[in-house]
C-alpha cells in the first residue's frame, strides 16, 4: 500500500487516481498516527515552498516523515514541490527543507534567458544519467517526456544523486536519488504511459 501525504498542498485525487487505473492501491492520508504505519510514503506538493513547510513543521509530519525516511528507510518519492520539499533550502523561500537530499532548490528566473517562460510548463524531455529502480524499462522507449509545471529547479550538491536530466535554457535535475529517497520534478499524473511506468516502478520498490 502506497500511502499518499496529506499535508493540504498537492494533486491527491489525480495521483491516487493513477495508482487505481495501474492497479496498485494508494491510500491518501493526513493523520501522522496513520502514517507511522506506512510502507511506501509518496510526497506530492502544488504550491510555495515555505507554505508546504510550515504546514508540515506545525502538523507533527515532520517527525514522522524523518522516521519512516531516514530510521526505518521505507521507500519515499516526491514529487513536484514534494521533490523541492526533499532538499536543503529554496530560493522560493526561507525555511529549510526536509534536507534528506544534499542539494538546493533554485529559481529559473534570472538564470534562464529572459525569451524563455517562466514556469516551464508542458511537455519536455528526460535523460537519465545514471541507472536507478525508479527507471527500470525506460529504455524501451524511443524518446522519454514528462510533464512540468515549475518556476524552481533542483540542482544536486552530489552528482550521483542526480537520475534524470532535463533541458530549458540550462540542465537542471529532474530527477534525483539517495538510497530510499527519490524525487521527480514532473507530474507522474499527467505525464500518461511514462508517469504510469513511474509509479509502477515505484510501487516495485
Amino acid at each position: 500500500m502506497i500511502t499518499i501525504v496529506d499535508y493540504g498542498m498537492g494533486n491527491l485525487g489525480s495521483i491516487q487516481n493513477m495508482f487505481k487505473y495501474i492497479g496498485v492501491p494508494a491510500q491518501i492520508e493526513h493523520d501522522p498516527d496513520k502514517i507511522k504505519n506506512a510502507s511506501k510514503i509518496l510526497l506530492p506538493g502544488v504550491g510555495s515552498f515555505d507554505t508546504a513547510m510550515h504546514k508540515i513543521n506545525t502538523s507533527e509530519l515532520k517527525e514522522v516523515l524523518d522516521e519512516k525516511a531516514l530510521k526505518e528507510k521505507i521507500p519515499v518519492l516526491g514529487i513536484c514541490l514534494g521533490m523541492q520539499l526533499l532538499t536543503e533550502s529554496s530560493e522560493e523561500g526561507t525555511l529549510p527543507g526536509l534536507g534528506w537530499i544534499p542539494a538546493k532548490t533554485l529559481a529559473f528566473k534570472g538564470i534562464v534567458s529572459p525569451s524563455l517562460k517562466v514556469p516551464h510548463m508542458g511537455w519536455n524531455i528526460v535523460k537519465p544519467t545514471q541507472s536507478s529502480p525508479l527507471l527500470n524499462g525506460f529504455e524501451t522507449f524511443e524518446e522519454t517526456r514528462f510533464y512540468f509545471v515549475h518556476s524552481y529547479f533542483v540542482k544536486a550538491n552530489n552528482r550521483q544523486h542526480a537520475i534524470l536530466e532535463t533541458e530549458y535554457g540550462i540542465p537542471f535535475d529532474s530527477a534525483i536519488q539517495k538510497e530510499n529517497i527519490f524525487g521527480a520534478q514532473f507530474h507522474p499524473e499527467k505525464s500518461h504511459k511514462f508517469g504510469m511506468k513511474l509509479f509502477e516502478n515505484f510501487a516495485r520498490i
